[in-house]
């Protein structure tokens, strides 16, 4: 079995230790080189699987410390985590259930893609409360617009979208559509931490 080298992040910005192993885990594990053609119809020299670091045990680790840490002024007023399914789900459930082993207990949630039309109907799935103080999540992105749309049907369900957060954002327009919104974006790492410009 081969294992993959750790890359060389000494000419990367600086970062604090939690967030230099999740960036070393990304770069280890989720940025593909070669020729990708991107949701936006971009093509782009590189690709981010970046649920290869939040499916992986040692990754989600590495993505709850960097939410505490980069949420740490607020992160006992967050009651509920989640987004979009897929790209929020493996964040969402992984980080609830690491933060509850330290001692933080956060419902998780999805949101669907279309309303279920029967049981429970709607586009909320799991634990989310009306009322709740939500922590919008993303694996990656790059227009920022499925965590807008997440944030929309967590307002529809009565609950409150405060902060919004991502593993990578790539494409650096998300923070302004946040802004617009009076949310509270905090992306854990962005493209230029990983070596690459906004957008390419």
């Amino acid at each position: 079995m081969t294992w993959p080298t750790v890359p060389d992040v000494s000419d990367l910005p600086p970062l604090s230790p939690a967030l230099e192993r999740l960036r070393v885990h990304v770069l280890t594990h989720s940025v593909k080189h070669g020729t990708f053609t991107l949701k936006s119809g971009a093509t782009s020299t590189w690709f981010l699987d970046t649920k290869q670091t939040a499916c992986r045990a040692d990754g989600i680790l590495a993505v709850t410390d960097a939410v505490i840490e980069v949420f740490g002024d607020v992160f006992t007023d967050i009651d509920a985590i989640g987004g979009l399914t897929m790209g929020g789900d493996p964040m969402a459930y992984g980080v609830a259930a690491v933060a509850a082993t330290r001692g933080h207990d956060l419902r998780s949630f999805s949101v669907r893609k279309e309303a279920k039309q029967g049981g429970i109907t709607g586009r909320i799935a799991g634990a989310l409360i009306a009322g709740d103080r939500v922590l919008v999540t993303e694996d990656t992105t790059t227009r920022g617009t499925s965590l807008i749309e997440a944030a929309d049907e967590v307002e529809a369900y009565g609950a409150r979208p405060v902060w919004m957060t991502v593993i990578v954002d790539r494409g650096g327009t998300c923070a302004a559509m946040a802004a617009e919104r009076g949310i509270d974006y905090r992306p854990l790492l962005t493209a230029p931490d990983l070596g690459f410009g906004f957008g390419t």
